[in-house]
């Protein structure tokens, strides 16, 4: 067959045949008397082997080695060739990405498009201070596809870099919650986290709420608290099976049991929930740390059964439960006859039992990553003239009693920066402080009763800036005969 001929049948080129010939890939058998190529059978069906290996993706150089080379066998570079065909369609996906990325930015000029361009490659990096700097920094006429930012979000790690994505997406003018049903529905645990984070701070994205409530059955636990958090804010009721557990367990139960307090505002939710505190209250395996955590969220309840279970709480056999259940009954008057309002937190303190503290407005609009614990009003009234100020680190092994009843020279403030703290002032119930808790005491003649370790298990810490006279001590323990002739100071004394 000549040239002209093989190529109608085989499809490929004469001029393809030509260099096949050139690098003796396949050459003709023989020639025609006027010098023309002439191809055998043989011949032919070499070709049809060479395009079958080029139709793999090998390179010609490879295809002759494995025609002619009988030691050089295909597993290797099959290998080969798959692991450079994932690449490569890899950076295709990846390109792909990036053009449907700048499509949905709906650039307007070719600067626009090297501002999204920017951003991605900021994104990308692999400083966690560049990839927060490039959404933070970004001006703030350049449109980010929420779907693009819902990604980032989904593969971010870094927890700060993390919260300013979702900031972001949360402001994004889209919602991204088709990536992020995605990332609810991953194998990966850490991406299932992150999804829950960011659909919870996109309350009026459609379908974030049925995302949530599927979450609520996840198998992690994080994964169902933080969704149970997100669902009870939005008023979702099938939330407060998660949300009593968390308060059981003492994982982020402050949250839940303020949570569980707006629920409890619907008269057809709040009985349920005052009877699952009551009923885990009940448990005869329940510790005393976490019969007092339920206690706490009682009082973020309202209505009769509630001020009812806390008064039979305050008669316990417990003492650290009855004198807290007991504190709480207290508390619970002061609402009644009016000291707490909308608009305000209830704030105890020694001299002024029942003062409403509204929420300045200086706090209203803190960057990301800022929060006001507590504030005490009049604290520089508190302060000794010419007083110094000592910053102490307190560090308790576990079950560590902590310095016996003593008193401070000057007001001190205080936060929980690890573990758990039995706190007790004269005057005062006791209170465990968790990691996060801040505390508030006068100093002068009030006596520190408790300052212990509350963890049987683990070390607890906190760290405190106290003010004092120079040249006081930091502390003096009191005498036991101070202690008899003021008991009656003491609640439950």
């Amino acid at each position: 067959m000549l040239i002209g001929e093989v190529a109608r049948h085989s499809g490929v080129s004469a001029r393809m045949l030509r260099h096949y010939d050139a690098l003796g890939l396949v050459r003709p058998t023989g020639r025609t008397v006027g010098g023309y190529r002439e191809y055998s059978a043989e011949d032919v069906r070499r070709i049809f082997h060479v395009e079958s290996l080029r139709s793999l993706g090998l390179s010609l150089k490879q295809i002759g080695r494995a025609l002619d080379d009988p030691a050089f066998t295909p597993s290797a570079l099959v290998g080969d060739l798959i692991q450079w065909t994932e690449d490569r369609l890899a950076r295709e996906a990846e390109l792909l990405e990036r053009l449907r990325a700048i499509d949905a930015s709906a650039p307007t000029g070719w600067q626009d498009v090297l501002r999204i361009v920017e951003l991605m490659q900021g994104l990308n990096s692999t400083s966690a201070a560049r990839r927060q700097q490039a959404i933070l920094a970004r001006p703030g006429d350049v449109s980010v596809p929420a779907e693009l930012l819902a990604g980032a979000v989904l593969a971010e790690s870094d927890t700060n870099v993390a919260g300013a994505l979702r900031w972001a997406l949360a402001r994004s003018g889209g919602d991204g919650v088709a990536t992020l049903a995605a990332g609810v529905h991953s194998e990966d645990v850490d991406i299932r986290r992150r999804a829950v984070l960011a659909i919870a701070e996109l309350p009026e994205a459609p379908g974030a709420t049925a995302l949530l409530a599927d979450a609520l059955g996840d198998r992690d636990p994080m994964v169902r608290r933080q969704a149970a958090l997100a669902l009870g804010r939005r008023g979702v009721t099938a939330a407060v099976p998660t949300l009593v557990g968390m308060v059981v367990e003492g994982s982020n139960d402050v949250d839940a049991a303020e949570v569980l307090g707006t629920l409890s505002q619907d008269p057809g939710c709040a009985d349920r929930i005052t009877n699952a505190l009551a009923d885990e209250l009940a448990v005869p395996t329940a510790d005393s740390a976490t019969r007092i955590r339920l206690a706490q969220a009682l009082v973020e309840l309202s209505g009769t059964p509630v001020r009812e279970v806390l008064r039979q709480l305050a008669h316990d056999d417990d003492r650290a439960v009855a004198l807290v259940a007991s504190s709480f009954v207290g508390l619970l008057e002061e609402r009644r006859r009016g000291c707490h309002k909308q608009g305000g937190r209830l704030v105890l303190t020694r001299d002024r039992p029942c003062l409403e503290e509204p929420m300045s407005a200086e706090h209203a609009h803190l960057p990301h990553g800022v929060e006001v614990i507590t504030t005490l009003p009049g604290a520089a009234d508190r302060i000794p003239a010419g007083a110094e100020a000592r910053t102490v680190r307190v560090t308790l092994a576990p079950g560590d009693p902590g310095a016996p009843p003593h008193r401070h020279p000057g007001p001190l403030y205080g936060y929980v920066t690890e573990g758990e703290i039995l706190f007790e002032l004269e005057g005062e119930a006791p209170r465990v402080l968790k990691a996060g808790d801040a505390l508030f005491e006068p100093g002068g003649d009030v006596i520190h009763y408790q300052g212990a370790n509350n963890l049987a298990d683990a070390q607890s810490q906190l760290v405190v800036t106290m003010f004092a006279p120079p040249g006081t001590p930091v502390l003096t323990v009191v005498s036991p005969e101070e202690l008899a002739e003021r008991r009656h100071l003491r609640v439950g004394g």
